[in-house]
């Protein structure tokens, strides 16, 4: 019996730490929103992450590696492109010394 009670004890405490930290009420609306959802998605488990926003989705993630990939190649273009017309420019124009004479 008393190791009922200590077990209870320790349930209990684990409730208001869950409580406490706003868990339970989070969780609670999250299936308080798929209850209600008029079609019910095929998966609840990608319903439930999805809000309680659990990382990124995979097709936002996977557009977001495009554009990031995108991007780095632009960046390299344009930096290429700088060093280029900085060469240039060093032809039709000697270095100027930033030292006092």
């Amino acid at each position: 019996m008393a190791y009922y009670r200590a077990s209870e004890s320790k349930r209990e405490q684990f409730r208001r730490y869950l409580e406490k930290a706003g868990v339970l009420n989070s969780l609670t609306n999250v299936l308080v929103a798929l209850y209600e959802e008029a079609e019910k998605p095929n998966n609840a488990l990608d319903f439930i992450k999805h809000h309680l926003g659990v990382g990124p989705e995979a097709d936002d993630a996977e557009s977001l590696r495009l554009e990031l990939n995108n991007l780095q190649q632009k960046y390299d273009q344009l930096m290429e492109e700088n060093k280029e017309l900085r060469n240039r420019l060093l032809q039709y124009e000697p270095p100027q010394d930033t030292g006092a004479e």
